[in-house]
């Protein structure tokens, strides 16, 4: 299998391409500006639109899994041109070429497409984005071979070192600094490795719908920090309760945005792992 990764160098991306190059799949990594290493390379700029459909067509994959996007929620409030253009602009010239080449599509999304009202989401359950980083992903969403949700992504970082909840939070706890998470939102985390398994089945498998790949732990932002804290030996008194009311977010986050694994869970071989099956996964490959 011929694969292209979008966001070759993020979090997700680097083990996308760990993932599929070890099981003997032909990897195409995109990037943007951190060129990956050990791969055929091609670089995508998403604000390009023209230029995307050529050389995803001259690139001929079998599978497209689309994993670059602006993710950082408080710039895309602000910044909406720039969200708009590479979330919705460039997302559809990926779809265009991958049309163009006949490639299957998987299209990654997050579990903001909904309101956090409600928690534990189904599958089919309505869309109702807070912010505009999730109205852009929302968008996205429609017309791919395979959606897949997943919640906050965490785990090992490339050599660069890619910014996520749990390294920040060890990095932190490790220097015996103090952190305020809150207490009153709540998520199904999911590790990259986990996450990009599961992906790499449904792309080898043609799957196609949408999926809700997290994991199958729903908690707290201040739980899951005391479940790392304790999965690495940190003292949990430096991690203090606070609210989502007195963060600084320039943008509104759901207050419950978990996500239902069950169809995920029924269907694919690679299970969604629960939270301190995922941390133990977690320290072995940090060491």
């Amino acid at each position: 299998m011929r694969v292209l990764i979008t966001g070759a160098s993020g979090l997700l991306g680097s083990k996308l391409i760990e993932i599929a190059a070890g099981t003997g799949h032909d990897v195409i990594s995109g990037y943007t500006k951190n060129r990956p290493k050990n791969s055929e390379r091609l670089r995508l700029e998403l604000q390009d639109p023209d230029e995307v459909r050529r050389k995803v067509l001259e690139s001929k994959p079998d599978v497209i899994i689309h994993a670059a996007a602006m993710t950082d929620v408080d710039k895309c409030e602000f910044e909406r041109d720039r969200a708009f253009n590479i979330n919705v602009i460039g997302t559809e010239a990926i779809k265009d070429a991958s049309k163009g080449c006949g490639a299957f599509l998987i299209y990654i999304s997050t579990d903001y497409v909904f309101d956090g009202v409600q928690g534990r989401y189904r599958e089919d359950d309505p869309t109702n984005p807070l912010n505009y980083y999730g109205y852009t992903k929302l968008i996205g969403e429609k017309g791919c071979d395979c959606v897949a949700r997943a919640g906050v992504i965490y785990g090992s970082a490339p050599a660069r070192g890619k910014v996520n909840f749990g390294l920040w939070l060890i990095e932190k706890l490790g220097s015996g600094e103090e952190v305020s998470i809150v207490t009153d939102q709540y998520t199904t985390p999911v590790l990259n490795t986990n996450l990009a398994e599961m992906i790499i089945e449904a792309a080898e498998r043609r799957l196609s719908g949408f999926y809700h790949m997290a994991g199958s732990t729903r908690i707290s932002r201040y739980d899951f920090a005391c479940d790392i804290a304790r999965e690495f030996g940190f003292d949990t008194s430096l991690i203090k309760e606070s609210r989502m009311k007195e963060m600084n977010w320039k943008a509104r986050r759901p207050a419950d945005s978990s996500l239902d694994v069950t169809k995920a869970a029924q269907i694919l071989e690679t299970k969604p792992l629960p939270l301190k099956e995922a941390l133990k996964i977690l320290r072995k490959e940090i060491g």
